[in-house]
């Protein structure tokens, strides 16, 4: 078996969510025979912790028609203008609001679709 250097161990473990961290935790104390001191699981915890906070910061959107309000027609134009499709694929999605407009839309570019549906009278959310 090759030998893992202590920088690719590292990176091993910033690949690791929590709970994997956890349960290797666990299996080397018993397979050593150890117990792991609070400050070592602390620093084991780090990465994970890092992990989740890349997440915060998304880039990707899906933009999601959630009401058409009153004004129908001129959400149903909007989508139709936004995703290109025909008029009837336009309504189909309208009329099944909440509904995906657009999927895993840069940043940029979900809010402008949201802009746009607002202003036609319709309810969006991004998520």
């Amino acid at each position: 078996m090759a030998k893992l250097s202590s920088d690719e161990l590292l990176d091993a473990f910033k690949e690791m969510t929590l709970v994997e961290l956890s349960d290797f935790v666990k299996k080397f104390e018993d397979e050593f025979d150890v117990e792991a001191s609070a400050p070592a699981v602390a620093v084991a915890a780090a990465p994970a912790a890092g992990a989740g906070a890349g997440e915060e910061e998304k880039t990707e959107f899906d933009v999601v028609l959630s009401s058409f309000g009153d004004k129908k027609i001129q959400v149903i134009k909007a989508v139709k203008n936004i995703t290109g499709k025909g008029l009837a694929d336009a309504k189909a999605l309208v009329d099944g609001a909440p509904a995906t407009i657009l999927e895993k839309a840069k940043k940029d570019d979900a809010e402008k679709a949201k802009s746009e549906i607002e202003e036609a009278g319709g309810t969006v959310e991004l998520k």
